[in-house]
């Protein structure tokens, strides 16, 4: 596929399973009647994968903190977000219909 091993063996599914914890605990506020969607697709450039919950929504840059800075280095939570925008090239948050939508792209090697 032209993805790294690593890439696929340990990117991807750490990052997808960052935004569908997300999804699940904060998005759909561990509300077992709320669905958690994920969409894949791969083409000639990358992989973009969408995980869409029912959630009200987030400030992503709000959420964002450096969990390796010495006042959040014990911190139990906050380290999603920062994992998969170190682990994929590209992670963007918007509106869906319903809810939140978390976008991961990975782009092919060259």
């Amino acid at each position: 596929m032209q993805f790294a091993d690593r890439q696929l063996m340990l990117n991807v599914p750490v990052a997808l399973t960052e935004a569908i914890s997300n999804a699940i605990l904060y998005g759909n506020a561990d509300d077992p009647r709320k669905c958690v969607r994920v969409h894949a697709r791969v083409d000639r450039d990358r992989l973009v994968v969408e995980v869409t919950d029912e959630g009200t929504g987030f400030d992503m840059a709000a959420c964002m903190i450096d969990p390796t800075t010495p006042e959040h280095l014990e911190n139990e939570d906050g380290r999603g977000l920062f994992l998969m925008q170190k682990l994929m090239d590209s992670v963007e948050r918007f509106a869906g219909e319903p809810g939140n939508v978390v976008r991961l792209t990975l782009q092919r090697a060259s």
